[in-house]
Parts: C-alpha cells; structure tokens; sequence
C-alpha cells in the first residue's frame, strides 16, 4: 500500500456533472465503516453496528485512506481518533447518511411501507420479542417487523430504529424514555450444575459460587447489595458480553446466572432452570424510547400498549 500523504499542496478541483459518480466518489461499504468508526469511537463497535467483523472494518478503512491519500483515523488504547482530514471527511459523510436516511424513511411513509423497527438489548429481544412477532405485527398493525438485537442506543435522527427498548437504573434513565417495567431478579441454574454441585446452603455461600456474569461484576455486585450482603471477597465465574449470552452458559451447566421471569418463564416451567432460594430484588429496569415526530406515532402508541400489557402479565 503507497504511503499517505501528510501534507500537500491547495489545488483546485473542478466538479464535472458529466463525469460518473463512480469515478468521483470511494466505495460506500468503504465510507460506511469509516462512519461507523468514527461515530462509535471503536473499531469492534463499529464491526457490530454494522454486522461485519472488525478486521474488515480496518481493511476497509485502509483502503479508504489509500484511495483518499490522508491519515483520516489514528488507533489508540482508549479507541480511535480522527484525525483533522479525517473530521472533515467524517462531518460530510454524517450528513450526507442523515439526508438519505431521512428522506428514506419520508418516501417510505408516502408509500405506504408501514414497517416496525424496533431495536432492543439481545436477552429481551431473543427471549421475550421474538416469539411473539406474529403478535406484535397483529396487535400493532404493521406490514413487518424488523428487530434488531443491540445494546446501544440508535440514532433516531438518521431514522435507524422507529424505537428502542433498553435496561439501565430508573434514576439514569434517557431523556424521553418511558419506564416499562423493575423486573424480580433471581438467581437459576441448570438441574445438571445442581446433580453435580448442591444446591448453595445460603445467600453468602451463594457469594463464593462460580456466578454468570455480563459484562463486568456489576449486577452481581448490586444484587447481593440488596439482598443486604456485605462482600469482602473477589466474586468468580465467567464474563460474558450479554444477559443472553449468561442465560445460554445457565442452560449449559456453566454457572448460576440472574434472569427474570420475563426472559426464563419457559425454562423454569418445562425444568431446564431451577430458581435458587425466594427473593424479591429488583436491579434496574426497562424503558422504551420512541422516535419523535413520527409518521407512524398511532403505530408507536399501539406498540407501547401492548409491550406495557404483555409484560405485566409476563411478570
């Protein structure tokens, strides 16, 4: 790959009407990730925004700098930078996505395409949303359900979801968010991690158990907070990106994990999971986020009656 130009002379560029846009303009996949990078401030997040791995997220942005001639982002410990030709192109690229994606979604409304898109965190979207598509589309009134399972929020300005359903503490929800539901958190576990362990003999010696963790000790931490537990030891067990990812290594005998009714009702009807001791501990909650000033706000309006309905039965 030929070196990167750091610095070089102003010249003039003349803009031909004529001239195909292909020989004006580096491949979009190279200008999507690119945006991606620079707007999540990470190449692997950037790689899940978008569904590709995050080596080609790097691939494609090296070709972009290749085909550009400039350094546009510089790699760091704490994530990715751009650099000032890099912020320039960035601040374009944002704009021109926002345009199309806005008037996208204004031709779709006058067309009539009446689909849902929802985004929501991957353990509600997996266990609780997509078993009920069918319902959702019925109770709404759409044409298509398109669910996404992501846990970051989306940008509604350039029209990526008509709603989002997230979890975080109610003192820490967003602006606009509406709060759904504090679900009862319980600790479960798989009849063959019990044939083979026993059954913990109390809350502090669940403490010292190999515990399903998400992302950090977090939840864990909290839950035996309220449970009223000082702990003064290192918790142990696996660290896994997501609730759902937790749920799956419960199932699979690898830990005690935390879960809802909202997400392991099947499980523990039909055995899969057993629910350790009787608690009532609440750690954080859902929201839904809506897009405002939409053309579909009946449809949206539909939608939060029915998930506030659904999931106060479920509970």
């Amino acid at each position: 790959m030929p070196a990167l130009a750091r610095s070089r002379p102003p010249r003039s560029v003349r803009f031909d009407a004529e001239r195909p846009l292909a020989g004006r303009l580096p491949p979009l996949n190279m200008l999507r990730a690119f945006e991606a990078a620079g707007r999540t401030g990470s190449m692997r997040k950037a790689a899940q925004d978008i569904g590709i791995s995050h080596t080609v997220v790097s691939r494609h942005i090296r070709n972009l700098e290749a085909w550009m001639g400039w350094k546009l982002l510089n790699a760091g410990p704490r994530g990715i930078t751009l650099t000032q030709e890099g912020s320039t192109l960035f601040s374009v690229v944002t704009n021109a996505f926002q345009s199309i994606a806005g008037t996208s979604a204004q031709l779709r409304s006058k067309a009539g395409t009446d689909a849902l898109h929802i985004w929501c965190i991957p353990g509600l979207a997996t266990r609780f949303l997509t078993p009920r598509l069918d319902d959702i589309r019925q109770s709404v009134s759409c044409g298509e359900v398109l669910l996404r399972a992501i846990d970051r929020m989306p940008d509604f300005s350039r029209a990526e979801a008509d709603l989002m359903i997230g979890f975080t503490d109610f003192d820490r929800l967003p602006d606009g968010a509406i709060p759904l539901l504090q679900p009862r958190m319980f600790p479960v576990v798989s009849p063959a991690w019990l044939d083979g362990n026993g059954s913990p003999s109390s809350l502090e010696n669940l403490t010292r158990q190999p515990l399903i963790h998400e992302e950090s000790y977090e939840q864990w931490a909290t839950w035996f907070k309220k449970a009223g537990l000082a702990i003064n030891h290192s918790l142990t067990g696996p660290r896994l990106w997501d609730a759902n990812l937790g749920f799956d290594a419960a199932l699979a005998g690898q830990g005690i994990a935390l879960t809802s009714n909202l997400l392991a009702a099947r499980e523990l009807e039909d055995g899969r999971l057993v629910e350790l001791f009787e608690t009532d501990i609440r750690v954080g909650g859902y929201f839904l986020l809506k897009r405002s000033s939409s053309a579909a706000d009946e449809q949206l309006q539909r939608f939060q009656l029915w998930i506030e309905r659904l999931i106060r039965e479920a509970e």
